[in-house]
């Protein structure tokens, strides 16, 4: 038998509460990708039909963390975006998101949104697991159907998102 979301969800609790800290995030990052190479698991993960884009599989009541299932039939793009007070790691299950790393050229103040400019364009590859820490901008765009499994460190309908806005 194969890797299952259980399972998974407990490597997570276990790397969270032995560091919760950037050792801890990078540790979940690993166990990401290891359960991508995983066609069972990630068959279990998008077996469902989806209801909506984003979907939360789990939820850790004491740490708080969440597994998410991302399912785009068709091409779509987001501008850029962080994740609030929290950290998310995107995996790559199925099809292909080109990422685009985002910097402040000035820093939101108040109601004003941050203005930021491009820094680097990679593509993330069914496997690849890749670690938004805290404050990190970034933006996706993907050209065709892509399915993802996004881990949150707090799951984020429930945090404010810094305004942020790209430079002309």
């Amino acid at each position: 038998m194969g890797y299952t979301l259980e399972q998974f969800a407990g490597d997570i609790r276990a790397a969270l509460k032995a560091d919760a800290g950037p050792a801890g995030r990078e540790k979940v990052r690993e166990l990401t990708a290891k359960a991508l190479h995983d066609t069972g698991f990630v068959a279990a993960c998008f077996e469902k039909p989806a209801v909506k884009e984003r979907e939360v599989l789990f939820e850790d009541a004491e740490l708080g963390f969440c597994v998410c299932r991302h399912v785009y039939d068709g091409p779509k793009g987001g501008a850029p975006h962080d994740h609030g007070p929290t950290w998310a790691i995107y995996g790559q299950a199925v099809g292909e998101t080109e990422m685009t790393d985002w910097r402040y050229v000035v820093p939101p103040q108040g109601d004003t949104p941050g203005k930021v400019e491009k820094t680097r364009t990679y593509s993330l590859k069914p496997g690849d697991a890749h670690l938004y820490d805290i404050g990190a901008v970034h933006a996706p765009l993907r050209a065709g159907p892509t399915r993802l499994i996004r881990i949150e460190g707090v799951n984020t309908d429930t945090v404010t998102r810094t305004a942020i806005e790209p430079v002309s």
